[in-house]
């Protein structure tokens, strides 16, 4: 009976420990929307590969919040819950981030901060593209548009950010205005796009229309569903031709556009590789380690990343040469005679 009795404790103890090296390996990717399809087209599948080779014996949960603040906060306690001890966290808001950080911190458990820092409270660390860098890249890309096709000093363009609620947001809003303040060009009118909303952003552009009308010159728009938004306001109100109009991510609705004419650039940046690079960082941080950052931002180690700017002069180079997109996806409908044309298809 006594023995009975020391292998019966024996198996819970080792039931137990099992358990909680279960719970030790647990990482949590959590993101904050789908008005874009990124996150679970590429980030997240891009997570879990990169997650398979560093860590195959890993649990991974994936949670979206889908643009709702209190669900990502509920999501964030669940995983935690569950024993995540390692959480990648793009937050829906940048500030209410904050309180999510310190309650991971008070039970041992690092936080990641992905895409979108969290500057009110530092995370363990910051993967993303530069995005200050991003919102400098397309603007100086449309300033350099609009001097080559000899618009005059003082022309007008109108800047479309993206929410207000994302820290990240507020890079690329600064990125713009370095570039804008330093031209020869004045901005019209700007707009903080609430939650990223295309159908806002086109809203508010049709507005400024019926407000500047032709003193329109370029649209600065923080990513290509603002700026798919404003192309729609200047079809919908029969403006030809289109000034330029930026964008944010190279989704295939952009590409197309720019294959088409309609949109002027867009940057590349291959959402895989922040996504490999916090696996890296939560490996490491699941081993006990310091990842390497390459800069700091708000206090908290960082890795940032220079992304490309995508032009129709270069689409065919930075896009498709690289295997990004295939052509079959993007090349279809209206838009092959375009790409043929282009020298992207045959």
């Amino acid at each position: 009976m006594k023995t009975s009795k020391t292998l019966t404790a024996a198996l819970a103890l080792a039931v137990a420990f099992c358990a909680n090296a279960a719970a030790a390996q647990t990482v949590a990717f959590l993101m904050p929307d789908q008005a874009s399809t990124r996150y679970e087209e590429h980030d997240w599948p891009g997570f879990q590969t990169a997650m398979q080779t560093e860590c195959p014996d890993c649990q991974l949960v994936y949670q979206n919040a889908n643009g709702d603040v209190a669900l990502q906060q509920q999501q964030f306690n669940s995983v935690i819950a569950q024993g995540a001890k390692v959480v990648v966290l793009d937050p829906v808001d940048s500030a209410a981030a904050a309180a999510l950080v310190e309650i991971a911190h008070s039970q041992d458990v690092k936080v990641i901060a992905y895409d979108r820092p969290i500057p009110d409270s530092p995370a363990d660390f910051y993967v993303s593209f530069d995005n200050e860098g991003i919102g400098y890249a397309i603007a100086q890309s449309l300033v350099d548009k609009l001097m080559a096709d000899g618009v005059p000093d003082g022309a007008g363009v109108l800047q479309i950010n993206g929410s207000p609620t994302d820290a990240a947001a507020g890079l690329i809003r600064d990125g713009v205005h370095r570039s804008l303040e330093g031209s020869v060009y004045k901005t019209l009118s700007e707009f903080d796009t609430p939650d990223w909303a295309p159908p806002k952003a086109q809203e508010w552009t049709a507005g400024q229309i019926t407000r500047f009308g032709g003193d329109i010159m370029g649209i600065v728009a923080a990513n290509d569903g603002t700026g798919g938004g404003a192309i729609a306001a200047l079809k919908a109100a029969g403006v030809d031709p289109l000034p330029p109009v930026t964008g944010n991510d190279a989704t295939i609705a952009a590409l197309q556009l720019i294959i088409a004419g309609d949109q002027y650039n867009t940057i590349s940046k291959p959402s895989e590789i922040v996504a490999e690079a916090a696996a890296k960082v939560a490996k490491t941080l699941l081993d006990g380690g310091t990842p390497e950052a390459t800069s700091t931002l708000y206090d908290t180690p960082s890795q940032l990343f220079v992304p490309a700017v995508v032009t129709q002069e270069n689409i065919k180079a930075e896009i498709f040469d690289k295997g990004i997109q295939i052509p079959d996806e993007v090349c279809t409908g209206e838009y092959a005679e375009p790409c043929k044309t282009m020298g992207i298809t045959q």
